[in-house]
Formats: structure tokens, C-alpha cells, sequence
């Protein structure tokens, strides 16, 4: 971790909002802002969340006698943007060529939940490090306090959203996490109206779970047989069982709940060593995950599929083992990626999904914003009209943990 020096009056800011917040709603974050910020040299303090699909940026309401910006940003084409995608701390300079006032992401983690605007008094040595952690603090309020606040809700979403999509999104994890070692994206479409897909990670100590599903269906019946398959895979790895031991106990529970031949789900369950780069799976009929090394697709990861989870056809489970080298990305995805069409019947394939992927490598991009850049590719593709959900989720191996190896250039 780099230490960074802070001014002193930035250190007494985030210990007065970390203490003020614990009994503050959401709602009342921008006057603590104004309130504290003040006295650390630092004013005009605008909140701006991501929506949904991240495509704009929205002003948290303010007190009415503060200042307000405009209600709605874009996040392609403006600086606000810019900061969002490459999570960096931007100037916007005046006619003096001195800044008027900063953007700075907000991270939960690596989760992008926005950008902040901050105004100062006289720029120091401390600034940019002062903004940084101003910006932190914000977001660790912000993500305490969007569980349970309906504005959050409100705020991000930008059309209504189907009782199935509502249960999937309050089931998966963050759409980002990363650590020294690895680092995991996630997207889905259609935002507001998925139903049967799924993914879900997770880090035990050394290992780190992963999943995706694909239901059969686009109902609620879909979106209820993905959320006991997810439900029933945590049960099982919090008992810290094998992959197979897991497979059958999700078996278990949907021919429990719907019988033969009802409802099931393709998936990929796979255990990642994280120290080692081992990477272990079982493919439940699902599409075979891609691997990408040195800008190159390698492999498509082939390993025997059993039946998909909830038919029960009695076909024997593989485990399948691949070792990964560092800077190995490895991609899991449902069909809806690939099979999407645009207006001629075309689809949009896996060589055009896999080669988007490597471009945008190249360009050195922070996998959050690849994945945030490739579904609006596919839904520009789609005439912005999604028939199946899309899910896919990247991981990419670092190596292991080396005390003189760089952290990941994932943070500002």
C-alpha cells in the first residue's frame, strides 16, 4: 500500500464524517459535506452515482440553499466521465490555467459508484492525496448507506425494474473486486428486466469461488431457479466443500423444488488458487470459459460437460484443471453475449466478444470499464434491444503476492 501524506485539516474531515455518518442517511451526506468540508479548506462538494448501466452520472440531492451542478452527467464525453472510467483525479482548469474545481471517482474497493466534485481553497502539496481520501471516505459512506436507502435506489435507476431483476441484482456480489493478485468484472443486460442469469465470486483465504449460470427461461421461474442454484452453491463452499460435493448439492435442491425436466441451469463452478494460479472447474453444460494471454486468445478452456444442474441425466462430473501465468484474463459468459443479433440477423459471436476484450487491453484500460465498454458495444450492436440476458464476468490473474511487484494500476 502507498502511503500517502495528508494536510492535516483532510485528516480531521474524514474523522469527522466517519464519526457524523453513523447516524446520517444517505440523504444527509451533502450537508455534512458542506457542514465539515469547510474547515478543511474544501467547498462546493457535489456527489454524482452512476446509474444502473453506467451510461450517466446523478446529482445526490443537495440542501436547497446550496450550490448545485447540473442534475445529470454523461459518462462518455465529459471530464466527470473521464474520471469514472480511468478512476482518476481530473482538473478543470479555468482561463488562468489554475483548476476550478477536481473530479475524483468514488470506489467501494474497485466498484465504481461514481464521481465527486470538490472545490479548494489554495492548492498545496496535500491536494490530490487530500481529494483522494475525501473521495474514499464519501464512498465507504455511500456504500453503508445505499443497502438500505431507497433514494440510492431511486437515484441510480433510470426506468423500472421487474420483480425478477430486483431479487438478481440484491443476490450477486459487487460488479468489481480486486486485491494484489487478481482482479474480477462483472456486467449484465438488460439491467432492468433480467431473469435467469447469474454470476457469483467469492474469496476464502487462498481460494476464490467462482460462478456463472444461465436458467432455462426468461421468467420469474428462471430468476427463482438461478437464486436457489447461487443460494445453494454458498451453502455448500461456507462448508468449505469440494466443487463436485457442491454440483450435486445444487442438483439436489432444484429437483427438490421443480422435479425432472422442470427448470435447470448450465453453469461453470470453478475454485481459482490464488497464490499458485491454479484454476480448477466443472462445466454444467455451459459454454467453456476463454482464456486470453499476451493479448492472444489461447485457449477456450474444453473440459466434458455434465448435464446442466436440475435435469439429473446421470452423466459423470469432470473436474478440469488449467494453470494460468501471469496477466492471464479468463472469461466466463452466458450466450446471450455471443448469440445477440442486430437487425439483419446477425450475431454478434464469440471472435468479435473475445477480440473487443484483447483491444481494449491494449488500450489499457481498468477491466471495470472494458466490461462497461463491451456491453454498450453489444447493446449498440443489438439496436439497444437485449432478447436474452448477458452476463459475463473477467478475471485476471496477477501472480503471486511478491513484496517488490507493483500493486495493480487499478486505483487512482
Amino acid at each position: 500500500m502507498i502511503a500517502r501524506k495528508l494536510s492535516a485539516g483532510a485528516a480531521d474531515l474524514m474523522a469527522e464524517l466517519m464519526e457524523a455518518g453513523h447516524f446520517s442517511g444517505l440523504e444527509m451526506l451533502p450537508e455534512l459535506l458542506a457542514e465539515h468540508a469547510p474547515g478543511a479548506g474544501m467547498r462546493d462538494i457535489l456527489v454524482y452515482l452512476v446509474d444502473l448501466q453506467q451510461e450517466n452520472l446523478h446529482l445526490l440531492p443537495y440542501p436547497e440553499d446550496q450550490p448545485l451542478g447540473p442534475c445529470e452527467l454523461r459518462v462518455d464525453g465529459t471530464l466527470a466521465g473521464k474520471a469514472f472510467q480511468q478512476l482518476q483525479v481530473l482538473p478543470k482548469t479555468g482561463e488562468d490555467g489554475r483548476p476550478e474545481w477536481w473530479w475524483a471517482p468514488l470506489l467501494d474497493g474497485t466498484e465504481r459508484l461514481g464521481v465527486m466534485r470538490v472545490s479548494v481553497d489554495q492548492e498545496t502539496e496535500w491536494t490530490q492525496a487530500d481529494i483522494r481520501c475525501l473521495a474514499s471516505t464519501v464512498a465507504l459512506l455511500v456504500a453503508s448507506k445505499s443497502a438500505h436507502s431507497d433514494t440510492y435506489a431511486r437515484l441510480v435507476r433510470t426506468r423500472a425494474m421487474s420483480v425478477t431483476a430486483e431479487m438478481q441484482w440484491n443476490l450477486m456480489p459487487p460488479l468489481s473486486f480486486a486485491n494484489d493478485e487478481v482482479v474480477i468484472a462483472a456486467a449484465l443486460e438488460p439491467a432492468y428486466d433480467i431473469s435467469g442469469d447469474a454470476f457469483d465470486y467469492g474469496l476464502a483465504g487462498d481460494t476464490l469461488h467462482l460462478a456463472m449460470y444461465d436458467a432455462m427461461g426468461h421468467d420469474a421461474s428462471a430468476g427463482l431457479t438461478a437464486t436457489l442454484a447461487v443460494a445453494a452453491c454458498r451453502s455448500h463452499r461456507h462448508q468449505g466443500k469440494d466443487l463436485a460435493s457442491t454440483v450435486e448439492a445444487i442438483e439436489d435442491v432444484l429437483m427438490e423444488e421443480f422435479g425432472t425436466d422442470e427448470r435447470f441451469a448450465t453453469a461453470v463452478l470453478a475454485n481459482l488458487d490464488v497464490p499458485s494460479g491454479l484454476l480448477t472447474w466443472i462445466n454444467c453444460g455451459h459454454h467453456p470459459p476463454v482464456l486470453i494471454r499476451d493479448g492472444h486468445w489461447v485457449a477456450t478452456l474444453d473440459c466434458r460437460p455434465s448435464h446442466p444442474l436440475g435435469l439429473y441425466l446421470g452423466l459423470p462430473l469432470v473436474t478440469c484443471q488449467e494453470q494460468l501465468q501471469p496477466g492471464d484474463r479468463v472469461l466466463l459468459y452466458t450466450d446471450g453475449i455471443t448469440e445477440a443479433r442486430n437487425e439483419h440477423g446477425q450475431e454478434f459471436g464469440l471472435p468479435r466478444f473475445v477480440d473487443f476484450v484483447i483491444r481494449s487491453a491494449m488500450d489499457a484500460l481498468p477491466v471495470q470499464e472494458t466490461l462497461r465498454r463491451l456491453i454498450r458495444n453489444v447493446l449498440t450492436y443489438h439496436d439497444q434491444r437485449m432478447e436474452d440476458d448477458a452476463t459475463v464476468m473477467l478475471v485476471e490473474w496477477h501472480g503471486p503476492r511478491h513484496p517488490t511487484r507493483e500493486r495493480p494500476s487499478l486505483l487512482p
